[in-house]
């Protein structure tokens, strides 16, 4: 997905892996979909790998939420500035309400 803020600067990909836990959204993934932020524009996409342009000439906040009833499990992590593509890994601890965003 094409980065939708004004920005003329270089760009570099984010690649997202999104895992759940929980059997129910196993069975059914539309059910509650992760809510992808960048830079504070949310998309919601489906559980599995994801793509989006990101500015490489500058940091860049990520998040990533479910929303239920209430918004839950919820990570983030601030990207520094740099060229090449970055891979992160969403899982949640469903039944915890844990939420965990990691490099790799």
């Amino acid at each position: 997905m094409p980065y939708v803020e004004y920005y003329t600067g270089a760009k570099r990909i984010l690649v997202i892996h999104l895992t759940s836990g929980n059997v129910m959204l196993a069975t059914n993934p539309g059910k509650l979909p992760p809510i992808v932020s960048i830079d504070g524009r949310q998309y919601v996409v489906y559980w599995g790998t994801v793509s989006f342009e990101i500015p490489a000439e500058r940091a860049c906040h990520i998040s990533v939420h479910v929303e239920g009833d209430y918004l839950q499990q919820a990570a983030t992590i601030l990207l520094a500035p740099g060229p090449e593509q970055v891979q992160l890994t969403y899982a949640t601890q469903y039944a915890a309400g844990v939420g965990r965003l990691t490099l790799g």
